[in-house]
């Protein structure tokens, strides 16, 4: 399919960015989201957490992405800062749906962000698309998030949720606090290190989301998480042989509970997550396995 019109909600942050910055390359003409009064032609006027955007700037628009959300790992999880989580995207993707659906002409497709948080704690029980919503916070969180783009859907447009796992970048996400802590020669396991972390290469969400966009037929929640995840164990140690860093710290389990709160269940919990749609959809991975994707991001 090809597309030359996309707005982007969410554009300024590490995938946002990186999606941006993919498709501008290939002369795509991309419409930025913004909170604040537009200052130029490519910005769109919105505020998610009170469910507010200027529809009209989506006209002509060929696709919209929905990637924008409070950072699920930038503060504790305090009651408040909770709601602040689920109402930046529930509250943003119910707004960003409905505008679409009142559109005289929609786009044709719509790629809203999801998690595989979605599937709570997996243990070491491998999960795919076809498995039910977890327990808990994230899950919970995710079902409202995917079930708000409902209105788009209704109206006719190709509705895709990108389900994706722990981004290995290095300027941003969970990955980003990592690389300087490991490249201090201060990384180690968190916990047991037995939990199972769902990965993906910036570079292959990007071109996973691109893929969703640009298939035609795919619609539905897709993993996006590499092929094969692996224990946190496992990824300490390929990110001091990566790195050429020893790894010998270890965070303790009650350590990061104190430290973290409620949010220290997603970094302890295991989620074994794998991409079975995505791979039938025939994409293919530039970097499946960890060494790969870490050398990527560094």
């Amino acid at each position: 399919m090809q597309l030359s019109r996309i707005a982007v909600a969410g554009a300024s942050g590490l995938i946002g960015g990186a999606l941006v910055k993919s498709l501008a390359a290939d002369g795509v003409e991309v419409v930025r989201l913004v909170r604040h009064t537009p200052r130029n032609a490519d910005e769109v006027r919105w505020d998610p957490e009170a469910g507010r955007v200027d529809a009209a700037g989506l006209a002509g628009c060929d696709a919209v992405v929905n990637l924008a959300g409070a950072g699920v790992g930038s503060r504790r999880w305090t009651e408040s800062y909770k709601k602040t989580i689920h109402d930046s995207r529930v509250h943003g993707t119910k707004a960003l749906a409905e505008a679409i659906a009142a559109l005289d002409t929609p786009p044709r497709v719509f790629v809203n962000g999801s998690a595989m948080g979605f599937y709570g704690e997996t243990g070491d029980r491998v999960v795919d698309e076809s498995a039910p919503a977890g327990e808990g916070f994230l899950p919970e969180l995710c079902v409202e998030w995917e079930a708000a783009a409902e209105p788009a859907a209704k109206a006719g447009v190709r509705t895709a949720f990108a389900r994706t796992g722990l981004v290995v970048g290095r300027h941003g996400g969970a990955w980003g606090r990592l690389f300087p802590l490991f490249q201090a020669g201060l990384g180690g396991r968190m916990g047991d290190g037995r939990q199972y972390w769902s990965f993906i290469a910036l570079h292959d969400e990007v071109a996973a989301i691109r893929h969703l966009l640009e298939t035609d037929g795919l619609s539905g929640p897709f993993n996006l998480t590499a092929p094969e995840p692996l224990t946190n164990r496992e990824i300490t140690a390929a990110m001091g042989r990566v790195l050429h860093r020893p790894t010998l710290f270890t965070v303790p389990a009650p350590a990061l509970r104190l430290v973290l709160g409620e949010m220290a269940g997603d970094v302890l919990g295991s989620a074994r997550v794998v991409p079975k749609r995505l791979l039938e959809s025939g994409f293919t991975f530039a970097f499946p396995e960890i060494d790969g994707a870490i050398r990527a991001a560094a």
